[in-house]
């Protein structure tokens, strides 16, 4: 990964930023800077049609090959692409978890009749996806799940038994890739498949969660005998670990960047809120500041070291460490956020940049527990990124 770009690198990132001053504004001027954390409900169908806008400039799934309506960009203008997009303030991707989660997986590991069916629509915004991984009994321990895959007697199809929880954008989505649970008695990480279903379909009710920022864009949802096709698995049915484990490693992938460019946007507002009401006088919280600057480019520095190797969906030992360093930095930004605020914080208010730090703060609070707590996290650098021993449970002997 190069720190620095050569001049036709530039050279794209003006052209990406151009396109963003042309078409950001107009009918998708309400969409600056909304739909961030906290934020994830707001304007739907506006979010949509600037999905489709993007296609139509063929500025969504970018780095995907050009033979399935990506520009297959290398990873620096890849990079540029995700920070421009940011500092322009457009808003949060509701096509993210099909361009950057189920694609490539689909990419990596799906059939050539599944590429035909599900990419293009997901290239061209007409096709939205939310993720059914974690349940009441399986969030952190994902190797968990209950939801259950049996098999239809002709070999049809499956059929789909259970719940899932903490569901991003699933009343606005069509399709769920679900990872459940498809060989009776099996335990652990062993005989599961995930599979891709239509939400449109008898035998699936999905309930929205309010939460305390006000808005409900996670959802619970039940499944009572829902369909998936026999052709719709992912990998081999018994390995849908695997599968899931390529999907995650995609997660952490170039757009990662264009989400500390967000981040960076927050912190630019709470140093705006500090330089207005005077709290940037006080040492403790310009020394926090300055912690929180720092520590925001040491999470730039990991990501170009985490892109620099093969994205495969693999999770080397510095795109581990990933979820655990901005979930408790975002964390921290939230409490830094509410001090500098003070007792205007406590109280709601039309305000924009008061408004939008408080809801950052309020959901920033379940950064360190949803897609992994951190005591899971710190687990998984112990065990695969250091190649520590399992803890042993403590015996009733000692």
């Amino acid at each position: 990964m190069r720190l620095e770009f050569t001049p036709e690198d530039e050279a794209f990132r003006e052209e990406v930023a151009q396109w963003m001053r042309l078409h950001l504004g107009g009918r998708f001027a309400p969409l600056r800077h909304r739909g961030g954390a906290g934020d994830d409900d707001a304007l739907v169908p506006l979010r949509k049609e600037w999905e489709r806008e993007l296609s139509a400039g063929r500025w969504t799934c970018v780095a995907w090959p050009q033979e399935w309506g990506g520009r297959g960009l290398t990873i620096e203008r890849q990079l540029l692409f995700h920070e421009e997009y940011a500092r322009a303030g457009a808003p949060g991707r509701i096509g993210h978890i099909g361009e950057g989660l189920i694609g490539p997986t689909l990419l990596a590991l799906g059939t050539e009749a599944q590429k035909a069916r599900f990419l293009p629509a997901i290239a061209a915004g007409t096709a939205y996806w939310c993720q059914g991984y974690s349940e009441p009994g399986a969030g952190s321990d994902l190797a968990n799940v209950q939801t259950r895959a049996v098999p239809e007697p002709d070999g049809g199809g499956w059929r789909i038994h259970g719940q899932k929880v903490w569901t991003s954008w699933a009343r606005e989505s069509d399709w769920i890739f679900v990872l459940a649970r498809s060989e009776p008695g099996s335990s652990g990480q062993r005989g599961l498949s995930l599979l891709l279903l239509p939400l449109a379909q008898p035998g699936i009710e999905i309930r929205p969660i309010r939460q305390i920022t006000g808005g409900a864009e996670f959802n619970e949802i039940f499944f009572d005998g829902a369909r998936a096709a026999a052709g719709d698995v992912v990998g081999r049915p018994g390995e849908g670990w695997a599968a899931a484990m390529a999907l995650l490693g995609f997660e952490r992938g170039a757009s990662t960047l264009g989400q500390q460019m967000q981040f960076a946007g927050e912190l630019e507002l709470v140093i705006r809120a500090a330089k207005a009401n005077g709290a940037a006088q006080d040492p403790h919280l310009r020394g926090r500041i300055a912690q929180a600057w720092s520590g925001l480019r040491v999470m730039r520095y990991n990501a170009l070291r985490m892109l620099s190797g093969p994205q495969d969906g693999s999770l080397r030992p510095e795109a581990m460490i990933y979820k655990y360093y901005w979930s408790n930095w975002h964390r921290d930004l939230g409490k830094l956020a509410l001090d500098v605020l003070g007792i205007e914080g406590d109280v709601r208010s039309d305000d924009p940049v008061r408004s939008r730090l408080q809801h950052m703060a309020l959901y920033a609070r379940a950064d360190t527990i949803y897609a992994g707590s951190n005591e899971i996290q710190l687990n998984l650098i112990a065990e695969r990124a250091l190649g520590m021993p399992r803890a042993r449970r403590p015996t009733a002997s000692g």
